[in-house]
């Protein structure tokens, strides 16, 4: 018993297959490193095959666990931290479009996923048994309860948003119960009255905006199945021995006292800059990286526009052609991360970057993706248009770049609400009302 209770524990990290939850999730293996933990970081293929494109163009053989490892965590290894990286199937093939095809391919994730992770997991257990495994999985899945349960491991859930948008959904049941909502886009019954739910550490405006937004069906492109899998992961968190929250308990101290009250719940955020303060970094882009340092060092102090969405949030052509618009009468420098293979443009719009490179000369920058941090850390920027995605605002805060909101879904809109009227850190691009390229125009100037 004593040798077992001195065995070195073993975290199994299990991250969503999305962009935004790479960056968390790989600090956090960093950080558990650190702390003496071996870790297992688990890759789908295709996040391994896109990642190793995009940080070395010259990884084209197979690559090993050390060079792996070497690759996507730099300095790691030569820290004598234990992390080990190992790879499973999605399903698809590499050459198979996941955005383009996203319904089938996230209702085949729910499907099919958990027992390739269940197999996963039992090797890797067995692999090693001087190790005292545990299990660290993205709190939007389904499967973890159920796989750690199974090999006798303790469940670590990590949510990587915000202590609110978590309490509201876990809470989805509550309002659903006091029929506040059916499914998706309800509105409150006539005659009643919000402030009647209370949910801990939530406000009633934040539980009429969660009915508004995160429940409305408004993208026809997203499954059901989706809405359904949140709702249902949402609940099925309060099986976790531990949840780990992306966040920070001095700006949501209500939010996290209010979940701490039903949920095992620690704010251990932002762990997205782990690797600022060490020798060791992570690789967590799935798209290659345009580097606007030399652009940005030419630029005076605070002048630069920084507009980035995210790597869901889809523009659409009339927000493109108004922001563009926007910049070309604002006359401001700026940076504007557009994936232009995102959007379909006909008649003029076909021709409005060049149009708007052409009218800017050297005022402005059209890249397709690029390294967030190394950008709104650049004493440049003064200014960041983004969706308010929570790693955006994490990363805003953290270098101080104030903020133009305009959010799109989910946790989306609730962000905005606390950096403008909770921290004050921001403004609205507009109240309500389509973006117009004369409110980009004024509130860029602010």
């Amino acid at each position: 018993m004593a040798e077992a209770d001195a065995a070195k524990p073993h975290a199994i990290m299990v991250q969503f297959l999305v962009q935004g939850h790479i960056t968390p999730f790989s600090h956090l293996a960093l950080a558990l490193a650190s702390k003496g933990c071996t870790v297992t970081y688990v890759q789908t293929e295709f996040q391994h095959y896109r990642m190793k494109s995009t940080a070395a163009s010259a990884h084209h053989h197979q690559l090993s666990n050390e060079e792996a490892v070497d690759l996507f965590f730099p300095g790691a290894r030569e820290s004598g931290l234990d992390i080990r990286y190992t790879t499973i199937s999605d399903g698809f093939p590499l050459e198979f479009d996941r955005d383009l095809n996203f319904p089938e391919f996230y209702e085949s994730i729910l499907r099919d996923f958990p027992a390739r992770v269940d197999e996963l997991v039992g090797k890797i257990v067995e692999s090693d048994r001087s190790l005292t495994p545990f299990l660290v999985a993205d709190a939007t899945y389904l499967w973890p309860p159920a796989v750690a349960n199974k090999y006798n491991m303790v469940h670590v859930a990590f949510w990587t948003s915000t202590a609110l948008h978590l309490s509201l959904g876990y809470h989805f049941e509550l309002l659903k119960e006091n029929g506040q909502l059916l499914w998706r886009a309800m509105p409150f019954p006539s005659g009643q009255d919000k402030d009647h739910i209370v949910i801990p550490g939530v406000r009633p405006s934040n539980i009429e905006d969660f009915i508004k937004y995160d429940t409305a069906d408004e993208d026809p492109q997203m499954p059901i199945a989706l809405y359904e899998n949140i709702v249902k992961a949402r609940r099925e968190i309060r099986k976790a021995d531990f949840i780990l929250c992306n966040t920070v308990e001095e700006l949501e101290s209500e939010a996290v006292l209010g979940l701490k009250q039903t949920l095992p719940t620690y704010a251990i955020g932002p762990t997205n800059f782990f690797a600022n303060s060490n020798k060791v970094t992570s690789i967590s882009s799935l798209q290659s990286e345009t580097d606007c340092t030399k652009w940005l060092n030419s630029k005076p102090a605070g002048s630069v526009l920084y507009i980035s969405f995210g790597s869901l949030a889809q523009a659409d052509k009339q927000l493109v052609w108004e922001i563009a618009c926007g910049l070309l009468i604002a006359h401001v420098n700026f940076v504007w991360v557009l994936r232009l293979e995102t959007l379909d443009f006909s008649d003029e719009m076909d021709v409005l970057p060049s149009r708007l490179m052409a009218d800017t000369e050297d005022k402005g920058l059209i890249i397709p993706w690029c390294d967030q941090r190394m950008v709104l850390s650049n004493p440049a920027v003064g200014g960041f248009l983004t969706h308010c995605g929570w790693n955006s605002l994490l990363e805003s805060i953290w270098y101080g770049v104030p903020v133009i909101c305009y959010p799109f879904f989910t946790d989306q809109p609730f962000n905005r609400n606390m950096v403008v009227d909770d921290w004050k850190i921001g403004i609205n691009l507009c109240e309500k009302e389509p973006v117009s390229k004369r409110e980009l125009r004024k509130q860029s100037r602010v």
